[in-house]
């Protein structure tokens, strides 16, 4: 609608009104989430949590209306037909920009459960943010490392109990997990460095994906597997937000979280070097479908 704009000025409305929005939305959140931590009853909480994952999608939806406003991306969407808001889902994808999540939460937002992702224990406490994130039932995850697991060998296990404790509320209403498997964003550099048997893609972490289907496995009903391709080159959120992202393709596959999937990965070495087999095959699939994507993409644009 205001694609017309400078972009110094798309540039300046659009980071105000995602600011404004932030806020606008943070507030009830917070105090919604104080009602929720002074009863200590499940359905209360659970009512609660209903209650906040409403404003929380509110919030993407102004998001939403605020990139048509001053952009006129192309979204190129297959596979949502598949997606069911009343089921339990992991989702994951490959990993290339901070604009990621935006795609995300515009793609799946309203089609499945709120989009939650994991965190690493110390973020709870940045401020306010932490709270909103906690009442919004983002799961947090400890993990030890190896060395002071080896020194204080009485803490094996217990990062894996307290974040299957975290979980244990999604048993109550539907959820929607993130997991970026590759853990970082994908650069030429990156992608270098790791030596890569990818071509478009950075190794996958399968201990990542492996420790929660460890922790919620028996609370999710399927893998959302997603692809997303920019056609133009990885984009910045300033590129995104001010409306030289002209194309976004994305695919998605569901995927049945089968028995082979469930097991010790930390502790089994069979099991562990099957689930490798297995996140190293679907990762292979994501390499050719992103190929495909962007052979697609040269004929559309030829």
């Amino acid at each position: 609608m205001l694609h017309f704009l400078p972009v110094w000025l798309k540039l300046i409305a659009a980071l105000l009104l995602y600011t404004c929005n932030t806020i606008f939305w943070l507030i009830p959140i917070i105090l919604f989430s104080l009602l929720k931590a002074c009863i200590p009853l499940r359905a209360w909480r659970t009512l609660m949590s209903y209650l906040l994952d409403l404003m929380a999608g509110s919030w993407i939806h102004v998001n939403t209306f605020n990139q048509k406003l001053f952009t006129r991306v192309q979204l190129q969407v297959d596979g949502t037909e598949q997606l069911n808001k009343q089921a339990w889902y992991l989702v994951i994808s490959n990993h290339q920009s901070w604009v990621d999540i935006l795609v995300l939460q515009r793609v799946l937002q309203g089609k499945v459960p709120f989009l939650k992702f994991f965190l690493k224990q110390e973020l709870i406490f940045v401020p306010l943010l932490g709270l909103a994130w906690w009442a919004l039932d983002f799961p947090f995850m400890k993990r030890y490392s190896s060395n002071l697991l080896a020194r204080k060998p009485h803490l094996k296990g217990k990062d894996l109990a307290r974040t299957q404790n975290a979980c244990a509320k999604f048993k109550y209403k539907p959820v929607s997990v993130m997991n970026f498997l590759e853990g970082t964003r994908f650069t030429p550099h990156k992608h270098q460095q790791q030596q890569s048997p990818f071509q478009h893609l950075l190794k996958p972490k399968a201990g990542g994906i492996a420790f929660v289907l460890s922790a919620m496995g028996e609370h999710l009903t399927n893998i959302i597997d997603v692809t997303i391709h920019y056609p133009q080159g990885i984009p910045s959120f300033i590129d995104y937000i001010t409306g030289n992202v002209k194309q976004v393709q994305v695919a998605i596959n569901v995927l049945p979280i089968d028995e082979h999937l469930k097991g010790d990965y930390f502790n089994d070495r069979i099991f562990q070097y099957r689930f490798r087999q297995w996140v190293n095959q679907l990762w292979c699939n994501k390499d050719q479908q992103l190929l495909s994507m962007i052979e697609q993409s040269k004929q559309d644009n030829a």
